[in-house]
Formats: C-alpha cells, structure tokens, sequence
C-alpha cells in the first residue's frame, strides 16, 4: 500500500504531519512522534511580537514567552538535526515587519520549509477587507521573496471570498495553504469579572468547514493544500483525503493521547484503504472533491436547501 504524498513540493512517506503546537516544543516528543510514523512536522511558532520585543501592555513581557528568538532558531536547528523527518519552521504575526530576516533565519537552520500563520482579528472598524487582504499577500511576497525553501500560509475562513483569496495567495507563490488557523475565543469568568483566555482542543466536528473548502479549492490550485482542524482518528484523516487534501496535520490528538498515537492513525488510515481497495493515497487524494463540479455555487446552494428540507420533512415525520 501506497502512503506516499507530496506537499509544498516535500515528498512524503505518509499525510500525516505533526501541526504546530506544543508537541515540538520538546524535540524527544518529536522523534516519538516521527518514529511512530509522522511524515514531517511543524515547529511551533516564533512570534513577531517576540521578534520586536514590544512594550505593549496587553502582550506578555519578553520573560513570558516559553523561548527567545535566538533559541528558537538553535532549537528549530537541533529538530533538524535529530530527527529524521522534514521540520518546518513557522512565524506567526500580523505586519509586514521583519518577516523577511527571520524568514532567512529560519531557512538557514536547515528547516525543510516555513508556515506564515497570519493571526489577526479585525478589530478596527476602520480597517477594510481589501486592507487585511493586501496585508496577508504582502507578507507572503516578501518571504517569498527572501527564501529558497517552500513556503506555506495558514489561512483564516473568515476573508469574504476565501476561494478568490486562495487563488491569489496561490499565483503569488504560495507552496501550500493550510486550511484553517483557529480563532481562540476569549470567554468571561464571572467570578472575578475579568476576560478568561481559553484553549479547547479541536472536535471532529470542527473539520466541515476546512474539508468543505478543500474539496471545493481541490484540482484548481498549484499550491498543494493542507488540512489542520478536527483530527481525532483515521477517519478524519480519511475524509480529508478524500475531500483533496495532500497533508493532514494533527495537534489536538497528539496533546490528549501522545506523540506516538500518530501510528494509530496511520493504521486506521491502511486499514480502511484496504477494506476500500484503494492501493494508494494519490488514488484516494480527492475521490470526493468538486473538481468535477462545473458550477460549484449552485452546488452549494443545492446542498444547502436539501439540508434544510431534509431536517424540516424528518422533523414533522417524526411529529406525526
């Protein structure tokens, strides 16, 4: 059986991708990982706010964070070195500011590619959709400029027109979109009557959006794309192939059951392709895309309305 995949030009043994988060942050964490079967990983972010040490009071002081830039890039360079998969560095901001010398940093640490993780929520009610839209597209132009190495973006879902979006990261240079970054929502604790930060690890629910994307943007892009939301078991990691992903990155699963939980996801992944008949993941990749679909607007629309009618009908039935 055929695991073998290619993302943002990276070939692969496997889809299975260890997701930025705080699995990497211990390099023994990642060869567990990597020797139950990952096929790369994604360090965890360097933060612009770290790189520009800024005196902001709603950011944590340079004390706070859980590494320095320096030392990011000497642990970025040990992933590199000890491990046997490829690591992917990753650079998480907002502006356009020292994007390309970090970039450069990253790349020459031997990583295999870097993923711009563009987190921004639009606060500003002078900020126009069209403003964050040529931001994200600056910042990839630059990096794309300064480096060699592959280069993905870690989409938002909320642009207004993700597909024309996803088209236009795509014809400036983007190697891979990753679908979707996720949007951590403050909570209120009423208690103390202060803003809480929460972090929830994903559901499997979380995946429609992302699979629905990438089974519409499947067969119309160069850039390879990447699913990052909801993997709980293979299933997951089955549907998105099907949908058209060409890597499956997990995090959440990996935090609740191990590093080496990856190679029970690789097995439910073989076991289900067997029990299909499916001999490769190349042959599976996209099987249940709308590549086929020559009007994916009314297809949508179609769905959409059958859904409804569907629950409103099951729900008098069930009435009577």
């Amino acid at each position: 059986m055929n695991l073998k995949t290619t993302y943002m030009g990276l070939n692969l043994k496997n889809p299975i991708i260890v997701a930025s988060s705080p699995v990497s942050q211990n390099i023994d964490d990642l060869r567990r990982a990597a020797d139950a079967g990952a096929a790369a990983a994604v360090m965890f972010s360097l933060f612009e706010e770290q790189i520009e040490k800024t005196d902001h009071p709603y950011f944590p002081s340079k004390e706070d964070y859980a590494i320095s830039p320096d030392a990011y890039f000497e642990h970025l360079h040990q992933a590199v070195e000890r491990t046997a998969i490829p690591i992917i560095g990753s650079l998480n901001g907002v502006t356009t500011k020292g994007w390309e010398t970090y970039a450069r940093k990253i790349e020459q640490t031997g990583a295999a590619g870097l993923e711009l993780n563009i987190y921004h929520v639009a606060a500003n009610l002078e900020e126009t959709g069209a403003d964050i839209e040529k931001r994200h597209l600056d910042i990839l132009k630059a990096v794309r400029s300064a480096v060699k190495i592959p280069v993905a973006m870690k989409l938002s879902p909320y642009f207004s027109s993700l597909g024309n979006m996803a088209k236009q990261f795509d014809e400036a240079g983007a190697d891979a979109l990753v679908l979707f970054n996720r949007f951590y929502q403050p909570d209120f604790n009423l208690d103390s009557m202060e803003v809480e930060a929460t972090l929830d690890l994903s559901t499997a629910a979380e995946m429609r959006l992302p699979m629905r994307w990438i089974a519409m943007l499947h067969g119309k892009l160069t850039a390879s794309l990447g699913a990052a939301i909801g993997v709980r078991t293979g299933a997951e990691v089955v549907k998105y192939l099907l949908a058209g992903a060409d890597a499956v990155q997990i995090a959440s699963v990996l935090l609740k059951n191990g590093p080496e939980y990856t190679g029970t996801l690789i097995s439910e992944l073989k076991e289900w392709m067997q029990i299909k008949e499916y001999d490769s993941v190349e042959q599976l990749k996209g099987a249940m895309s709308q590549r086929a679909v020559p009007d994916s607007d009314e297809f949508e629309r179609a769905n959409y309305i059958k859904v409804i009618e569907t629950y409103k009908r099951d729900r008098a039935n069930r009435t009577i």
